[in-house]
């Protein structure tokens, strides 16, 4: 990674979506989670680390259910609730899917995934060279505009507690289930934001690689 380019956060020049492989389905129905399955809370937590090695296997469609689920899912149906808080349950934060197969946008009350782009936009979800290699690169999503009446600042402060809650729900479940992820807030927000074709008023502020781990990757 170059250091310089780490500090000063610039634009990469020319960087572009890849082609999705194939023909991206319009929906994506995902299979119910399996609430009997993976660690215990404490060996999860014991297990919870970075990882910035991926092999190239992808996710099955059982595990990426899960795993979105997990990070941002309905578990109390008759309520709304979702597995993550949200302040006054706003709910504000949106949670993209970067897959090979297309950019998609995963809808809780459904428990789908919604196409947003025929592309694949892994390489664009930051500047560190395993982004597009990883089977998955999820985009959290701030949309302001269910924010509407809260001074900038408080929106700030609440977007980025949600969106932390997600991505550690991302880390246990990855943890449990044999998964490697890191975190990433290094993107550049205006350039992905263009690519995802996003509104004014949703700005992506995280990112987190998924997938297997490459043989003889090392957990930081």
């Amino acid at each position: 990674m170059n250091q310089e380019k780490l500090l000063t956060y610039q634009p990469v020049a020319g960087l572009l979506p890849r082609p999705s492989a194939g023909t991206p389905a319009k929906t994506i129905a995902l299979p119910a989670p399996d609430m009997t399955t993976g660690l215990p809370l404490m060996g999860a937590l014991w297990q919870r680390h970075s990882t910035r090695e991926f092999g190239t296997e992808a996710l099955s469609l059982h595990r990426l259910g899960e795993l979105l689920w997990a990070a941002n899912g309905i578990n109390r149906a008759a309520a709304g609730g979702h597995t993550a808080p949200s302040a006054h349950g706003i709910h504000e934060i949106d949670v993209y899917a970067a897959l090979p197969g297309g950019l998609y946008r995963y809808d809780p009350q459904q428990h789908c995934l919604l196409l947003k782009r025929d592309i694949d936009a892994r390489g664009l979800t930051g500047y560190q060279d395993f982004v597009k290699e990883a089977a998955l690169d999820l985009v959290y999503v701030v949309n302001h505009g269910r924010m509407t009446g809260m001074p900038r600042q408080q929106q700030d402060v609440f977007s980025g507690v949600a969106a932390g809650a997600i991505a550690q729900n991302v880390y246990l479940y990855c943890a449990s289930s044999g998964l490697a992820t890191v975190v990433r807030g290094w993107l550049n927000q205006r350039q992905l934001a263009e690519a995802m074709s996003l509104n004014e008023d949703e700005v992506p502020v995280l990112a987190q690689s998924v997938g297997f781990r490459a043989a003889g990757g090392a957990a930081q």
